[in-house]
């Protein structure tokens, strides 16, 4: 039989039926339809761990250095300001967020946050200078007031 994914729910149940003496093994592999060794490897991890499903395989892959919040932070400073290089984003990164990291960990979590370096020349094309400066002026403006 090829692998197929058990439901919890049907696994619990089974377990129960058979706590309980309610019906033979054999009825409960027919009625659940898994294999003996299925049933032995469920109850197995069920004395174990008092559950049916393997909680070790739930978190999968390497520990990132940059949680949602970096990753936000950066995303938020090349959007400010796309001319940034990626040595001073590991700068900003260090000194803003205490963070240490290699600038291809940057540049790899900027790629898979969708950050690409046609979107980085469109924010700075789209960035007009003259509506930038009058912006600031007009803050010089209000603060003298």
């Amino acid at each position: 039989m090829m692998f197929r994914k058990i439901s919890d729910d049907v696994k619990r149940a089974a377990i129960r039926l058979s706590e309980h003496n309610l019906l033979s093994l054999q009825d409960i592999l027919d009625c659940c339809g898994f294999s003996e060794r299925t049933w032995y490897r469920i109850m197995k991890l069920w004395r174990d761990t008092g559950d049916v499903i393997n909680q070790s395989r739930t978190a999968r892959g390497r520990v990132r250095h940059l949680d949602r919040e970096d990753i936000d932070y950066l995303l938020q400073l090349v959007r400010d300001n796309p001319d940034y290089f990626l040595d001073e984003l590991v700068d900003l990164t260090q000194t803003n967020r205490f963070i240490s990291v290699h600038f291809t960990t940057i540049f790899n979590e900027l790629d898979r946050a969708g950050m690409s370096r046609k979107k980085l020349k469109r924010i700075a094309s789209e960035r007009n200078e003259e509506l930038r400066a009058a912006f600031i002026e007009s803050l010089v403006v209000q603060q003298s007031l």
